[in-house]
């Protein structure tokens, strides 16, 4: 079992940045690759970066890409993301998951994810 927490969110005005934590416990946290999701009111929950175990490889939607970076410390067992340029269609809640199958690389499919936290609200005012 692996328990995630995210922290991070909060209220900002677009063209604002957001810092997102995921803390990991209960397993070996190098043993999983990790990615953000998140969720609008009304709409699918959808991958927003992913990252591989070792932080070698990372994948990011076409919405987020130059604007926000993942990235993880395995010896803090927590993953990141760095969110610049904010927009108001980024306001959703994210969340942090886990995938424990990858040896190598990454996934953005969200069935592959077996753990996922509770998730934070992020809110940008125009």
């Amino acid at each position: 079992q692996v328990q995630l927490v995210e922290s991070g969110g909060g209220l900002v005005q677009a063209g604002g940045s957001l810092r997102l934590s995921c803390a990991a416990s209960g397993r070996t946290f190098s043993n999983y690759a990790m990615g953000w999701f998140r969720q609008a009111p009304g709409k699918e929950r959808e991958i927003v970066a992913v990252i591989s175990r070792s932080g070698g490889i990372t994948d990011y939607a076409d919405s987020v890409k130059g604007r926000f970076t993942i990235s993880r410390d395995n010896a803090k067992n927590t993953v990141y993301l760095q969110m610049n340029s904010l927009k108001p269609e980024d306001t959703a809640v994210y969340y942090c998951a886990a995938n424990g199958g990858l040896y190598f690389g990454v996934s953005t499919r969200r069935a592959a994810y077996e753990y996922w936290g509770q998730g934070t609200q992020v809110t940008i005012s125009s």
